[in-house]
């Protein structure tokens, strides 16, 4: 049996926390690998809505370990209110069904004051983050200075790290006419929190390996999308961390040989939110009738995402850099009634005929995208739950998307609701 790795093909937003809910029938544990609470899933489930950015998307169903992996940013307040919140909803969380990698590094106050910052700077380039303070977290991990969950379990131990962590964000803040935090300032955001989050601390690679020796099935849920990968996206306008399918390897402490299906999630339309290049982006009447047909707002920040046609050039890059090895097609229902369809099959770059995005940022601006229509259809595929349930020409649709991505469609899913998916081929039995 194959443990599966969920990964965006796009720009995230692609309803990863529907797909991973419904895989998670299946699976025993569900492990977030990677981002913070910059992510935002919303599962619907029997008309009930949760809606997660930090916990992995299992958490809402009884039965299923939810593991936070070392890959991931945590910030302690937000965990403690997401927890409260599902908690009013009914949702048991416990150290039964959630644990958090002892080396998860922490997201501070100082992170997302930073952040905020240097996005709403007047000089520089907005990236078009969440500000929750993702970015510095990771810096800070990657310069060796991050307060980690372990931590929180010898507050008194501190002294030197917080002292090393404040040498380099004093520094900055002085540079920036801010004034300096205080140690005591950290142990006082810290503090209140500890207690709670240490409930579910753990050596998560050791328990994550004995679930796999057991024979159990491993569901990996990536953050963001493929398109927002550090070294893979369109940088700079990309996420602080590698969102590609590898990734789940590093992020959870297991080994490459512990994956075996990786699974992509693509809207059978592209969006985006925030800046950065948009090869298909529709500004007119189109885009924003796909935007209000999808509801495309962000889960964690409520702003409009952006709305164009389906890239297959992009996606069938991303299906290349995470070796994905099937798609599961969403919002399909969002294009009924459309008399007319259009599907980018390459670009234009200063003449030349290109069938990749390329990695410069003053490229990816200049590129055009080249279009092919597909005739609509009539009818409605929403709520559809076999291939019977739809019309003949979204199945060619359908047919057409998987020629051009080089990839097949092993999930189709019809609308927001759990049980609305029609299940091409199961990633669990590979």
């Amino acid at each position: 049996m194959a443990n599966v790795v969920v990964v965006g093909a796009q720009w995230g937003d692609e309803g990863k926390g529907k797909i991973v809910d419904w895989l998670s029938i299946e699976a025993d544990v569900v492990v977030r690998f990677q981002g913070g609470h910059n992510a935002g899933h919303t599962l619907v489930i029997d008309n009930k809505v949760y809606k997660l950015s930090l916990l992995p998307s299992g958490i809402v169903r009884p039965g299923k370990l939810s593991v936070i992996g070392n890959g991931v940013v945590v910030d302690p307040h937000h965990l403690v209110k997401e927890i409260a919140q599902l908690r009013s909803q009914g949702v048991e969380v416990s150290r039964d069904n959630l644990r958090i990698a002892e080396n998860a590094p922490l997201i501070l106050s100082l992170h997302r004051e930073l952040d905020a910052l240097r996005e709403n700077a007047s000089a520089g380039t907005k990236i078009g983050t969440t500000q929750r303070g993702i970015g510095p977290a990771y810096e800070d991990k990657v310069g060796r200075r991050a307060i980690r969950v372990m931590d929180l379990a010898d507050m008194s131990a501190l002294d030197g790290k917080v002292a090393r962590l404040l040498s380099h964000h004093n520094a900055i803040r002085r540079g920036l006419g801010l004034p300096e935090i205080t140690a005591k300032s950290i142990y006082d955001e810290l503090a209140p929190v500890a207690e709670e989050v240490l409930k579910y601390m753990d050596r998560t690679w050791s328990l994550l390996d004995d679930h796999r020796k057991s024979g159990k099935r491993i569901l990996f849920e990536g953050a963001q999308g493929a398109l927002l990968d550090i070294d893979h996206g369109t940088y700079p306008f990309v996420t602080s961390s590698n969102t590609v399918a590898a990734n789940a390897a590093t992020g959870s402490g297991l080994g490459p040989n512990a994956i075996g299906y990786v699974l992509g999630i693509a809207k059978a339309y592209t969006t985006r939110v925030g800046g950065g290049p948009f090869p298909t982006e529709l500004n007119d009447e189109t885009g924003q009738l796909i935007g209000t047909r999808g509801h495309e707002f962000g889960t964690v920040t409520g702003r409009a995402r952006r709305c164009g046609w389906f890239d297959a050039v992009l996606v069938r890059q991303t299906v290349k850099t995470s070796g994905i090895n099937g798609i599961a097609l969403t919002k399909l229902d969002i294009l009924d009634g459309f008399k007319d369809i259009k599907v980018c099959t390459g670009y234009r770059l200063d003449g030349e005929t290109i069938d990749y995005l390329p990695a410069a940022q003053a490229a990816q601006a200049r590129v055009e995208p080249i279009y092919e229509t597909i005739e609509g259809w009539e009818g409605t595929t929403q709520g559809a739950r076999s291939w019977a349930d739809l019309p003949a020409q979204a199945i060619k649709y359908v047919r057409w998307i998987e020629e051009l991505i080089e990839a097949p469609v092993a999930l189709l899913s019809t609308s927001p609701e759990r049980r609305d998916t029609i299940l091409v081929h199961n990633p669990f039995e590979d």
